[in-house]
Order: structure tokens, then C-alpha cells, then sequence
């Protein structure tokens, strides 16, 4: 494992457990040239779905790239890092389901905003694109998106 400090590929590992229902193994690591610690996590490969953007590229799902989307979204409110990575685990877990090759992106947002509303209180959107009031729900936005 590459130090993330000073790039050294030598480590040792100082503990290990096992997260949430054996999803996935916390490692934390110990660098044998300038001694920090760092966190890794792994996590089984899966093969998850590709996702079709509007312009008709596709791209793999990204699970990094959707827990920062939310994470982003959230920023102003008073939601835990832990209840997001549990969302975006209940959506990996969903897209796994689905056993589908290909999702949209629209079809993602739906996923994540019917999930959110369960888990996470929908965040607000402050746009001047928003419809009706000003603040307005981000679900409501995205269905006046189209």
C-alpha cells in the first residue's frame, strides 16, 4: 500500500476489523519510513452497473463520486458522515438487485431521492431554477428538470 504522506510502498498493518455486516475490512496501516498512520478500506469487488449520463456517454457507478454528491448536498445540514455512507451502501446494495448492466442517471437519482426520503431529510434547493417558493425541495427540482 502507497503511503498517502510520503509515498512509500512499505507498511505495516497495526489493526483490522471488520465493518458493517462483513461489507467490507478498516484497516489501519502504520508507514515504516515516516511513521503515520493512514486508514484503508476493502471491499470485495463487485461488477455494479454503468451508468447512461443524458448525453448518452456512460461511465462506471462510482461510489466515491455519489457519497461526495451527497455529501455535497448536505453540507448545510446537520447530517453524519456515517448515516451517508449508509445511504450510498443501501443504494450499492439496490444496484446489486437490479442485476442490470446499464442504469440511467435519472434512474440513480430516483433511486438515491426515494431512499433519502426514508434515511436523510431531502435537502433543500436554494436555486433561482427552483420552481414555486424559493427554497424548494431537490426532488421536486429534479422532477421539473425533466
Amino acid at each position: 500500500m502507497k503511503c498517502p504522506f510520503c509515498g512509500h510502498t512499505e507498511d505495516r498493518v497495526v489493526d483490522s476489523r471488520v465493518g458493517r455486516e462483513g461489507e467490507f475490512i478498516r484497516r489501519r496501516r502504520e508507514c515504516l519510513k515516516c511513521h503515520r498512520r493512514y486508514t484503508t478500506y476493502e471491499y470485495i469487488e463487485d461488477v455494479l452497473p454503468h451508468v447512461v449520463k443524458r448525453d448518452g456517454r456512460r461511465e462506471p457507478f462510482d461510489r466515491q463520486k455519489l457519497r461526495g454528491s451527497i455529501l455535497k448536498a448536505c453540507e448545510k445540514r446537520s447530517v453524519g458522515v456515517q448515516a451517508v455512507d449508509d445511504v450510498v451502501a443501501d443504494i450499492e446494495a439496490k444496484l446489486h438487485e437490479r442485476a442490470e448492466k446499464e442504469i440511467t442517471s435519472l434512474e440513480l437519482g430516483e433511486v438515491l431521492m426515494e431512499h433519502s426520503r426514508s434515511s436523510i431529510r431531502s435537502p433543500t434547493c436554494a436555486s433561482p431554477r427552483c420552481t414555486g417558493s424559493s427554497r424548494t425541495s431537490i426532488s421536486s427540482w429534479t422532477r421539473s428538470r425533466g
